[in-house]
């Protein structure tokens, strides 16, 4: 995905989190219609006993500076390739296994041969299949997470929008969204199945002027659901 999302507060989002037994009065979710790299996002993550909102930096790699942490941008990583979860010293492969995470979102942009189009959920939010990782500021002592979002090889239906990737899609399910959040590491094998491509959601797709201007310049297409 090239790197764009938007998040809405509104109902459909609050559905998603409800199914997830996300209590809202504890963090508001973070809202922008322009989304990017290195931006704060709302990721839900487990603690072991319930799901809950948080902060984190959308860059899974950081570092030290000046005592603070800040997102590594010698290396790309707001996203993460799913054929690079299994391959040890990877960036994804202990957060794979011990700290995955769902970025919730309204909708996200592709672009395909300098074309950009709104890719958005018909009558849902999206839960995106993600990775965290946790960073202790060396001034402040405060945790800070950072995420990425595992990408797949496109599916048939989104190839004609970026032919490289398109975002892991979780289904509309609570019960697979939290085996995702939960699968203990020696588990991880259980997960393969949700890392192929798939549409578990209708989408409808919108020709824009380019990923931060979503001004429609052309008709909306219908992708229907697996």
């Amino acid at each position: 995905m090239c790197g764009r999302f938007n998040v809405t507060d509104d109902p459909y989002m609050h559905l998603l989190l409800d199914s997830l037994g996300v209590d809202l009065g504890r963090l508001p979710i973070r809202a922008s219609n322009n989304i990017a790299p290195t931006d704060t996002v709302s990721i839900v993550v487990s603690n072991g006993e319930e799901m809950v909102l948080k902060n984190a930096c959308w860059w899974l790699l950081m570092h030290q500076e000046d005592g603070c942490i800040r997102p590594l941008t010698k290396y790309a990583s707001f996203n993460t390739r799913s054929d690079k979860l299994n391959v040890k010293g990877s960036a994804g492969f202990d957060a794979f296994r011990q700290t995955r995470c769902i970025i919730p979102v309204s909708g996200f942009v592709e672009t395909q041969q300098g074309n950009a189009y709104a890719m958005e959920p018909v009558g849902s939010a999206i839960a995106f299949g993600g990775l965290f990782r946790r960073w202790i500021e060396e001034t402040t002592g405060e945790e800070v997470l950072s995420c990425s979002i595992v990408t797949l090889p496109p599916h048939p239906k989104i190839e004609p929008y970026h032919a490289k990737s398109m975002p892991l899609i979780l289904p509309l399910n609570p019960e697979v969204q939290r085996k995702w959040l939960d699968c203990p590491a020696t588990n991880v094998g259980e997960l393969e199945e949700m890392l192929s491509p798939q549409l578990p959601l209708p989408l409808s797709v919108t020709p824009i002027e380019k990923a931060s201007v979503r001004n429609a310049i052309g008709e909306s297409v219908h992708l229907a659901a697996d």
